[in-house]
């Protein structure tokens, strides 16, 4: 049964009478439906998994990129000479757009969530932290380690690369395993349709022999199947999508206290890819039908 372009228009067309053969009712179209619906929905959770932490990953990985720390560990009579120094290598560098000396406040800040607002920072030997952010253009690491080890030897360079590269490692293997959990859900699809289908040809065999005897092709038979099944699949899958994705609006909106666990909705036109599932839950329905009809009818021949 091959689908040239006539075959396609009188698939979209249908045949009243060749509908009739496949039960419009029946557990066969209950478990379609409810499969193409469920499965659509679980689609829509891996998709917007996949995507959120794409973009959480993207960005964290983005500002890492950027902005680099030097540590400035130090006798405490020496931490400013060696801070004013190492600021001075930093603002003669190419490639470093800024560089500023951390506040005892502002390092209170970044301590606070490990130790507390109450901190005594003050009295605690902790290293002087120097923010550098870097230009389009970047800077050359290596040398930049070179010139802070001459002029401020307590000065240590973290460009933030062993952070970097595990956060892509994640993000490229979270994608993957988004991919991979849509295809499986394709397969399942396919194999519970494709299972329907069985048994409504199984069930009609009487009708078939019949249409059989009065002349019908076998792809004419097997059109009516592939139709009603695609159909079934296609709406499923609908209202899937459209439960999944009420469901995921009402998540909460991105934060950064939250993070990752209040960042798995869709942005911007990544709210239009759920609606690609439907066509696709209908294409994998047509070719379990097809493939399970024709096989189906050659064992009732």
């Amino acid at each position: 049964m091959k689908l040239d372009a006539s075959e396609l228009i009188a698939l979209l067309k249908g045949d009243s009478q060749a509908d009739k053969v496949v039960p419009p009712s029946g557990y066969t179209a209950t478990l379609t439906l409810f499969t193409s619906a469920a499965m659509a929905f679980l689609a829509v959770f891996a998709l917007a998994l996949s995507l959120a932490t794409g973009r959480l990953a993207d960005r964290w990985a983005s500002e890492l990129a950027r902005s680099s720390t030097v540590r400035i560990s130090a006798p405490a009579g020496q931490i400013d000479a060696q801070t004013r120094a190492a600021l001075e290598v930093l603002r003669t560098t190419s490639g470093v757009a800024s560089a500023k000396a951390l506040s005892q406040e502002e390092q209170r800040k970044l301590l606070e969530p490990w130790f507390g607002p109450d901190l005594p920072i003050e009295n605690l030997p902790v290293p002087q932290l120097i923010e550098v952010i870097e230009d389009a253009s970047g800077y050359d690491s290596d040398g930049l380690r070179l010139r802070l080890s001459a002029e401020a030897p307590g000065a240590v360079l973290d460009d933030h690369t062993r952070w970097r590269k595990p956060l892509i490692k994640a993000a490229d293997r979270l994608r993957f395993l988004g991919l991979l959990s849509i295809l499986l859900i394709a397969l399942a699809t396919g194999a519970m349709i494709t299972l329907a289908a069985n048994a409504a040809l199984s069930a009609n065999a009487q009708v078939i022999s019949v249409l059989r005897l009065v002349g019908a092709h076998d792809a004419y038979i097997a059109r009516a199947f592939v139709r009603r099944f695609t159909l079934r699949a296609l709406s499923g899958a609908l209202v899937g999508v459209v439960v999944g994705m009420v469901a995921i609006a009402f998540l909460p909106s991105a934060s950064e206290a939250g993070g990752f666990l209040t960042g798995l909705g869709f942005q911007g036109w990544h709210w239009l890819l759920p609606f690609v599932i439907p066509p696709l839950a209908a294409l994998v329905a047509f070719w379990a039908t097809r493939t399970a009809a024709l096989r189906r009818l050659k064992e009732l021949t």
